[in-house]
This record gives structure tokens, sequence and C-alpha cells, in this order.
């Protein structure tokens, strides 16, 4: 059975384990699915996603699929084999899916689609909240990727959860002029959205 990876196309989680399975190489099965529709309640206790199944496996969680993804197929390595360098990639990969995605797309994207008043205008509390963390974060950021990588000195499985999240927090005033200003995160932005694997994978 190929590799099947499931859920839907603008999910950030759903990008990054695709974009690790296409800097390997490995030729998979996308099936666009929400959270919480039929499928993935069968996947996923919680009907997140994104999730996997390969040969009679299933699997949930962003971090177990790419980490699966890695270490089965052929390929370059998305994760080093030396224990000091896996950890500090398995470190900023858990950045990004903590820290980053919170503060960027569920505190600041996510409000900006979907929390209006009866006319249609955003309600800004929660983003002008998550305006006032963004410094402290993209500093963070932009010494994590001086090498030209995030947290490494080559393409990670820590780039592939970043990538998307930068994509998607540019799509707000706020956040495009706050990748602008962060030199180190513009250029590393600029450099790896021309990538086939992130170029593929663009909604």
């Amino acid at each position: 059975m190929p590799l099947e990876i499931i859920g839907h196309p603008r999910s950030n989680f759903v990008r990054a384990v695709r974009m690790v399975a296409l800097e390997k190489g490995v030729a998979h099965e996308h099936t666009p699915e929400l959270p919480h529709s039929d499928i993935i309640k069968t996947l996923h206790p919680m009907g997140q996603i994104p999730a996997m199944r390969h040969d009679g496996l299933e699997l949930f969680e962003s971090m177990a699929i790419a980490r699966y993804i890695d270490e089965v197929f052929d390929g370059p390595k998305m994760v080093p084999t030396e224990s000091s360098k896996a950890a500090k990639i398995v470190q900023w990969s858990s950045f990004a899916q903590t820290t980053v995605d919170r503060l960027f797309l569920r505190q600041y994207v996510v409000p900006h689609m979907f929390n209006k008043d009866k006319d249609g205008n955003v309600i800004r509390d929660e983003i002008d909240k998550a305006i006032k963390g963004f410094p402290k974060v993209f500093g963070v950021l932009d010494e994590a990727v001086k090498s030209g990588f995030y947290g490494s000195d080559s393409f990670s499985m820590a780039d592939c959860f970043l990538l998307p999240i930068l994509n998607s927090v540019q799509r707000y005033p706020e956040g495009k002029d706050a990748v602008e200003n962060a030199s180190n995160v513009s250029a590393y932005f600029k450099t790896h959205s021309e990538r086939s694997s992130f170029v593929e994978t663009t909604p």
C-alpha cells in the first residue's frame, strides 16, 4: 500500500509532512479531508489532521508521521542520525509546532479569518495582543535561521514545519511586515519558498 497523507491542503501540519515526503523523493497519495470528517474521526481520536496510512499502519500527529517517513523511506535524512544533532532538529521542530504555530496562526491568522462582528468587521482584540508577541518570537527565529537553515546547517524536518507557518503569517499586513523586518527570516523564506517541495504543496 503506498503512503497516504490525509488532511486539508491548507493545514500547515499537513503541508509539513508532505514536504518531508517530497524532500525524500517519496511518492505519496494526498487525500484532502477537513478536521472532524468521518474519515479523520476514524484515524485520530480528536478528529485532527494530518493522519497517515501505509502498509496497514495508521498514524496521527505530524511529528510521528514525519519521523516515520524519514526513518522508513530512502532518501536524504531529514533528521540526522547523530543524537545531539537530531535533538536540535526535534527541538526546533517542536518550537515551530508549539510557540510559533500558536502565536502566528492560532492567535493571529485564525482571528483575522474567523473572528468578525455581525457586519463582517474583524474583531482585533486577539490579533493586537498577538502582535505584541511578534518581536520576541521573530527575534528568536531571526537568530535561528541565520545559517540559511532553521536551527541547522542543512535543510531538515524543522524547515518543513516552519516554512508553511511563515507563508501563512504573511497573509496579513502586520505579519508580512514582521517577516520583511527580520532580515534573516526574510532571506530564509525567499530562498526556500522556491524549493520544489514548498511549491508543490502550495494550496
